[in-house]
């Protein structure tokens, strides 16, 4: 069970709508998913078009008229996806909290009755580093970051990872933290040169998904649904699906010992020469002269665009040689943030979000 919060101390990042459709992605792909919306402004709340009399307000307080249990709060928003709700009340805990023993353990405490009921629990924290933060952190054992591609959030987020790290030594508490590129406008060179500054200074730390700038994000919103209620086949929707799918993918269900991607992948370095043999290399290039970066992108690298996956330029030409297993395999070229089937392959295969992926087959 892993319980994520999502935070940034800069408004304007994405936050809550990365734990809105975060939530909602993991609960589509199977698993129990508990939202928590833990800022007093209550954005998730009214995001998912909640209007709830008790808030997690009437949980942490010792004062509140409408007194209640965690489970007495908790509403069902689709199969696998549940929310608990905020108000703006939440502002007055810290002051009524201030001088109570193990203040920081609050929602740690509270989780404890239905930890175990879920798989991911996500917690929407407000954009600061006060008392409710911190608990979040002290309830959590990861923190995921979204982070813009403008330079004043780089620097933001390298000072509150510092301050998460500070946290974490007082409570005697480790949190394993995550940076996510949100926001992201594949439309100017500015953005790819934050991008690359971003993975420079946090290297494996960053998401290998980049939840790009969409307009259906905030329609969603507005709807008061989640994107993928709102409409699956939209670049938003795509995005957060694939962000759950690594996530997912990132973890075994060893207790007490997260694998991430790096290590599934210094595992498939130990193959032997023979196990090789299985495999078969395939070129892939696609001709985009303009283009600043292209990736190829399937079913054989989780869709993810990494530097394994990205082409080389050669005389406008991106090219890649990757190993393949035996079998059919799915893809897509990603240039300049645009998804593409392969213009040279006719064989294609219709994906969930109603597109066509370009199919290749190794004998």
């Amino acid at each position: 069970m892993e319980i994520a919060a999502v935070c940034n101390q800069k408004g304007g990042t994405g936050k809550t709508t990365t734990a809105i459709n975060l939530s909602a992605a993991l609960a589509m792909n199977g698993k129990k998913v508990l939202l928590i919306d833990f800022d007093p402004q209550a954005h998730a709340t009214m995001g998912l078009n909640i209007d709830n009399k008790r808030s997690i307000y009437d949980v942490l307080s010792k004062i509140s008229k409408n007194k209640c249990r965690l489970k007495d709060i908790i509403v069902e928003l689709d199969k696998n996806f549940y929310l608990v709700p905020s108000s703006i009340i939440l502002s007055t805990i810290e002051q009524e909290l201030s001088d109570e023993i193990g203040r920081e353990c609050r929602l740690s405490d509270v989780l404890a009755e239905v930890s175990s009921e879920y798989d991911y629990i996500l917690i929407d924290c407000p954009p600061n580093l006060g008392l409710l933060t911190i608990n979040a952190l002290r309830a959590a054992n990861s923190a995921i970051i979204p982070v813009e591609a403008s330079r004043f959030s780089v620097d933001g987020v390298a000072r509150l990872i510092e301050i998460i790290d500070l946290i974490c030594e007082r409570l005697s508490h480790k949190v394993d933290y995550r940076v996510l590129v949100s926001i992201f406008d594949s439309r100017l060179r500015h953005s790819f040169d934050i991008l690359r500054r971003i993975q420079n200074n946090f290297k494996e730390k960053v998401f290998s998904t980049i939840i790009h700038i969409n307009v259906k994000l905030k329609e969603s919103q507005a709807a008061g649904k989640s994107v993928l209620d709102y409409d699956k086949y939209c670049r938003g929707a795509k995005d957060y699906f694939t962000l759950s799918r690594e996530i997912i993918s990132g973890q075994r269900n060893i207790p007490g010992k997260q694998v991430t991607m790096e290590k599934i992948s210094e595992e498939f370095k130990k193959v032997t020469h023979s196990k090789l043999k299985e495999f078969g290399m395939v070129t892939f290039s696609v001709s985009a002269p303009a283009a600043h970066s292209v990736f190829v992108v399937g079913d054989f690298n989780n869709w993810s665009m990494d530097e394994k996956s990205m082409l080389e330029k050669r005389d406008g030409i991106w090219i890649r040689k990757i190993p393949l297993s035996k079998g059919s395999h799915q893809y897509r070229f990603v240039v300049d943030g645009q998804w593409l089937n392969d213009p040279r392959n006719p064989h294609t295969a219709p994906n969930p979000y109603g597109e066509l992926n370009s199919v290749v087959d190794i004998k």
